[in-house]
């Protein structure tokens, strides 16, 4: 691993629990964000997907970065800050700048479905506008365009500032591909909970986990265990989490760990539509994990 790679092991996708009445609960969030710290997580990624961020305003967006960075311990922070046009993320990064967050997340243009050579020059043009390096986010399951190896390898070679991408595309050979070609100093880390395991061992440096909001401990335990070579152990933590890496997607994220934090008395089943809560029978599902977990 290289040295000036800062981005490995587990990071924790954090959700933004919210009070019945809808507004940000930012007492129960700062708990949450104590408990990764505690639980030995390696970053922390606020105002993403599982933080149902286009549901945020801007003024929520600033304190929740705010209680991040207040509560890290020192652990790098990553914010999530993309958009589907250059303006909107650009204006995210300007509001999110002076924190002084240690990486951007920017998701690949949603609902545009832009081509390769638009997500290239779109992320070349994000990056010019910012010195806070970039972690480009491709999950083709939500934006409905998949960033495919070679613009990767481009990005990460041709433009100052991508230091790694999260991919969830779910396809094993394309991240393998990106991982082999990938320059050194370049974090790929897996964007999906079951295949952490299988891109760490080919190579991945880490996760931008779900799970991990659940079981911080366990998550940053697996990614340690791969990282030292163990993989006796990494494989017996992957078998035990993946009942609740299954749980946690059997309705949109982050419906189903929000349920399950819940259970665990840490925050509200409440979400902000256009998301509902978790049906009955998903609850019960998590129920059921959560005791195998012995949680």
């Amino acid at each position: 691993m290289a040295k000036d790679m800062f981005l490995h092991g587990c990071g924790t996708a954090l959700v933004t629990p919210f009070l019945p009445d809808g507004s940000v609960d930012y007492e129960a969030y700062a708990a949450l964000v104590d408990r990764q710290v505690a639980g030995g997580v390696d970053f922390l990624v606020p105002l993403a997907t599982t933080g149902e961020t286009p549901a945020l305003t801007q003024e929520e967006k600033v304190q929740l970065l705010k209680i991040t960075k207040k509560h890290a311990g020192g652990l790098p922070v990553v914010p999530g800050v993309g958009s589907n046009s250059l303006p909107g993320t650009l204006a995210n990064i300007r509001l999110l700048e002076p924190l002084k967050p240690d990486a951007f997340l920017v998701v690949v243009p949603f609902y545009n479905k832009p081509t390769q050579e638009g997500q290239f020059q779109y992320f070349k043009a994000v990056a010019a506008e910012t010195k806070i390096p970039l972690v480009i986010y491709n999950v083709p399951g939500r934006t409905g365009a998949n960033m495919l190896p070679d613009t990767v390898i481009r990005l990460a070679t041709e433009v100052p500032g991508i230091a790694g991408i999260k991919e969830a595309s779910g396809n094993y050979a394309q991240v393998s591909e990106i991982i082999r070609r990938a320059p050194e100093g370049f974090a790929v880390l897996s964007g999906d909970d079951e295949l952490t395991l299988a891109l760490m061992a080919t190579g991945a440096h880490g996760v931008i986990s779900v799970a991990s909001n659940v079981v911080p401990g366990a998550v940053a335990a697996l990614c340690e265990a791969v990282a030292q070579g163990d993989l006796a152990s990494a494989r017996s933590l992957h078998h035990y989490l993946s009942p609740l890496y299954k749980a946690c997607f059997v309705e949109s994220n982050p419906i189903p760990v929000k349920a399950a934090l819940s259970i665990l008395e840490l925050c509200e089943d409440t979400v902000r539509l256009p998301l509902a809560p978790a049906t009955i029978g998903t609850r019960l599902l998590l129920n059921d994990v959560l005791k195998e977990l012995d949680q």
